[in-house]
């Protein structure tokens, strides 16, 4: 059942230029198409300082727009705010949540729930791999997984 109030969430990748900023563009669509982006904060970003101020992968960028979606987003590095503000913080991988672990323990008052984005999946793919060294259609694979994820994620938490 939804709950009251606005919500928050914010997708944690390797270098926010990959699968974060994939997921981000996919689950503002999906609450755009449930007239429901208003309740929603929704981000991505990376607990490290990679690619911190660059746009996403243009193949990521290619492959939002085969499907209608864009993104203007920029990779940023996570914040001891958004520690304390987010709902929601969604990995897609074992590295990222560790290093999102670790990070936590430095912050007080930490209120979201961590983990793996995967989870959701109704196909069982616990991990989103990185596409950034694989080809074109890898970037498919992440969009479809992120895809179902959300949807999931939609339907059970809210």
């Amino acid at each position: 059942m939804a709950e009251n109030g606005p919500k928050s969430i914010l997708f944690v990748c390797l270098g926010n230029i990959c699968q974060s900023s994939i997921t981000e563009a996919v689950f503002r669509k999906l609450v755009t198409d449930q007239n429901n982006l208003d309740n929603w904060t929704i981000d991505s970003g990376v607990v490290s300082n990679w690619n911190v101020g660059h746009a996403p992968d243009p193949r990521a960028v290619n492959y939002l727009g085969n499907y209608g979606m864009s993104t203007a987003h920029k990779a940023r590095q996570l914040t001891k705010e958004d520690l304390t503000t987010f709902n929601y913080m969604l990995c897609m991988d074992e590295s990222n949540l560790r290093d999102l672990n670790r990070k936590i323990n430095q912050v007080k008052n930490c209120k979201a729930k961590i983990e793996l984005l995967g989870s959701y999946d109704p196909q069982k793919q616990l991990i989103i791999k990185d596409p950034y060294y694989g080809n074109d259609a890898d970037f498919g694979v992440v969009y479809q997984q992120c895809l179902r994820c959300c949807k999931a994620f939609l339907e059970k938490a809210y």
